[in-house]
């Protein structure tokens, strides 16, 4: 291991110093998932910054009617929350369909919205990978590709974001607020992370030393309809094969407005626009539904051993629209 400095910042501004200073530098707070990169020696930073003390843990009502989380807020705490599980349930109902009880107790929104990606073959040293060294090629697109993705996927990596939150916040419309050298900046969520193209190793489009400072959930009142419909091997403490949030506003029997999301499919979470378009105007039947559900995974491109995510996705898509547009509640 390469041996690093630790210190701890007092402030915004002088954790953003010593990043700019520093290119190998890495912000630490819970360390859920940076501990375990660290562990099997895929990040060698030269000095970990703690961040976990500044004043960035508070959930706040916003004059529009919207919330500002801090980025140091557990997810426990977000989950928790009143305002929260009451106008934005999507939200809580996706943090508990993730990790256990002790991960979110100690896991920040921030680290949630950088966890880098679970594929095998990036944790796995003794494999090429493109995202840890680009130019080595992917060994999944040629080996086990159960948990990859289909859609979004290039030639350079094929992984999927990991995070039940991050699906939440897209399907929410949410915005990024971060600070850096240049200032303070919003990044619209659906921008924040990156389909792999041809820089796998970027995740998001953060600028180096720039610090995650808070998340901003916009009005959205038709969202307590939200469901959270998450797929996987078991139902204990595992990653998504496929996830879906949705939300739908009705005005009589015809959609007026809706924020469909995906997890497990793609680099990043997915929001399939052409789907929410087709939907606007429609009955809420599962006609339309079905019609929906087919559009969003018209662009699929699925590997070897992946194909049933297809299927697993459009039933997903058809079965969280239901059940939002009686209302909302538990899957």
């Amino acid at each position: 291991m390469r041996n690093f400095t630790y210190t701890r910042a007092t402030s915004v501004k002088e954790a953003i110093q010593k990043a700019t200073a520093d290119d190998d530098a890495i912000f630490i707070a819970g360390g859920t998932n940076l501990v375990d990169r660290l562990k099997v020696f895929l990040d060698e930073p030269s000095q970990l910054i703690d961040i976990s003390r500044l004043e960035m843990k508070r959930i706040e009502r916003l004059s529009n009617g919207g919330l500002r989380i801090g980025a140091l807020v557990s997810n426990t705490a977000v989950a928790d929350n009143v305002d929260i599980r009451r106008d934005y349930p999507i939200l809580a109902r996706a943090i508990l369909a993730g990790a256990s009880q002790q991960i979110r107790n100690v896991a920040t929104v921030g680290g949630n919205l950088l966890q880098r990606t679970r594929c095998p073959y990036y944790y796995d040293t003794a494999f090429a990978c493109n995202k840890r060294q680009p130019g080595q090629g992917c060994p999944a697109a040629t080996g086990i590709n159960r948990m990859h993705a289909i859609l979004g996927a290039s030639d350079q990596c094929i992984a999927v974001n990991p995070s039940d939150m991050n699906v939440a916040l897209a399907a929410l419309d949410a915005v990024v607020e971060v600070a850096g050298s240049k200032g303070q900046r919003q990044i619209p969520f659906t921008e924040f992370h990156r389909l792999p193209g041809n820089t796998p190793q970027r995740d998001t489009n953060l600028e180096p030393g720039e610090l995650i400072t808070s998340v901003i959930l916009p009005p959205v009142p038709f969202a307590k309809s939200g469901v959270y419909l998450k797929l996987r091997d078991r139902t204990s403490y595992a990653f998504a094969l496929v996830s879906v949030a949705a939300a739908l506003e009705l005005a009589g029997e015809r959609i007026e407005n809706v924020r469909l999301a995906m997890g497990g499919v793609a680099h990043k979470p997915w929001r399939p626009t052409e789907a929410e378009k087709f939907l606007i105007g429609k009955p809420a039947n599962a006609n339309t539904f079905q019609q929906a559900a087919e559009i969003a995974l018209q662009p699929a491109k699925p590997q070897s051993h992946n194909g049933y995510k297809v299927e697993l996705a459009k039933r997903a898509i058809r079965r969280a629209l239901t059940v939002s547009a009686k209302g909302g509640g538990v899957v």
